[in-house]
């Protein structure tokens, strides 16, 4: 018995034989590979003559696998599955090669957590460029990504069933006081008492700002008004008012880094935490660099949280 040289099986012999098991005549397996009729015959005859063995019967019924058939024909479907997912992962990788990622999001993100990830990205996949926007306040992401003007958003959490989100990381906020006029019996890293962080003039951001919004509900859940003697719109301007001695505040840590040595941190008289996550249209076609990137932020944020 002659041994089978699979070599010499064509992949067209393969479509042909799959295209008849799937409408059941050679005429319709030829109009569907946009082949004639002989020449599908020709495939057929081909591989049986390669194989040794008969796979189809031909009657009035039209073509019908033979038991060996169906096994080959069976397996033959799966070759060419595979070599559809041969070709999407070419494609895919082409897709990596250029490109432009849109990343919107607030100031500390883009100081704190963006950096160590663009420049691992950029190791990655060298020929994608990477666009950094800053919403008009923490939810002005949310408004950046449902106008399609960026794909990949930094807010916080919760927000509405338009975005696919997931919690990056919680953020305590806490009470930053000048050093040399710290409250009495105020200790670095304790809690403060209401009467402590009211001591000293209070210094916010401004109104629109969602920091802002977020210790307003804080004072108001807990029974205190406060008109805060300065409302500022930078962060690091607010700190360096709390150096130069001109009042307290009460700021996202990861908003105030670094914060200097001559800064006294404390807790506050009630814990209050936001939680950053990340964003992207619910039901948007994403393009490749986009699903690359957000691999890369989960990767180095899961790698930078372990280490610290």
């Amino acid at each position: 018995m002659a041994e089978i040289n699979i070599n010499r099986i064509k992949l067209s012999q393969l479509r042909a034989l799959v295209a008849i098991a799937q409408t059941g005549t050679f005429s319709d397996a030829a109009s569907q590979l946009e082949l004639s009729q002989s020449a599908v015959s020709h495939a057929i005859a081909t591989l049986e003559e390669e194989l040794g063995v008969s796979l189809l019967s031909r009657g009035r019924q039209g073509a019908v696998l033979t038991p060996v058939g169906q096994e080959i024909t069976n397996e033959a479907a799966k070759m060419l599955a595979l070599l559809k997912t041969i070709g999407r992962k070419a494609q895919d990788a082409k897709g990596l090669q250029a490109g432009l990622v849109r990343v919107v999001g607030f100031r500390s993100v883009a100081t704190h957590v963006l950096p160590a990830v663009i420049e691992r990205f950029r190791q990655q996949y060298p020929g994608i460029s990477v666009s950094i926007g800053e919403g008009s306040d923490v939810r002005g992401a949310e408004e950046i990504l449902r106008r399609g003007e960026a794909d990949i958003g930094f807010t916080y959490l919760p927000v509405d069933d338009a975005f696919d989100a997931w919690e990056l990381f919680r953020d305590d906020y806490v009470a930053l006081l000048p050093m040399a006029k710290v409250p009495g019996q105020a200790i670095a890293g304790e809690p403060l008492t209401w009467e402590q962080l009211t001591a000293l003039p209070l210094i916010l951001p401004l109104p629109d700002d969602g920091c802002r919004y977020n210790v307003d509900q804080y004072l108001l859940r807990h029974g205190q008004v406060v008109t805060p003697a300065y409302e500022v719109k930078e962060d690091s301007t607010v700190v360096s008012m709390v150096r130069r001695g001109l009042g307290t505040t009460i700021i996202a840590k990861l908003a105030a880094e670094p914060i200097p040595e001559d800064v006294v941190v404390c807790q506050l008289p009630a814990p209050l935490q936001r939680v950053i996550g990340v964003i992207t249209l619910a039901n948007a076609l994403q393009t490749p660099p986009v699903f690359a990137f957000l691999d890369t932020l989960k990767a180095t944020w899961q790698q930078k949280t372990s280490i610290l």
